[in-house]
């Protein structure tokens, strides 16, 4: 050892807030805590605190599967011969303020 004290801040988690109703969670930032109930406790403090927020995920960082740079051509081309997955092709019915209500 090289004199340090090695402290243990926990597993690292990524904060998603939900603001208002009907919105998206977004992404707001990392935390450590050692268990899930540390976690959410410690985002609220760093968090939500002062903004507001009506919902509150807590993920470990490390459950979180992501794309790398080397995926982006394989993972992300569209494929010619499927042109069903592209958007265009769907419409959805119903007007958007249904789709709110729920």
């Amino acid at each position: 050892m090289s004199g340090e004290i090695e402290h243990d801040q926990g597993d690292l988690w990524e904060v998603f807030i939900q603001e208002d109703d009907n919105a998206p969670h977004t992404h707001a930032g990392s935390i450590r805590a050692a268990d899930p109930e540390m976690a959410i406790q410690n985002a609220r403090d760093v968090f939500a605190r002062r903004g507001k927020a009506k919902s509150m995920w807590v993920v470990k960082s490390d459950h979180i599967k992501a794309t790398t740079p080397d995926d982006v051509a394989p993972f992300f081309d569209p494929t010619a011969d499927k042109i069903y997955r592209h958007v265009q092709f769907y419409k959805h019915t119903l007007d958007d303020e249904l789709w709110k209500k729920r």
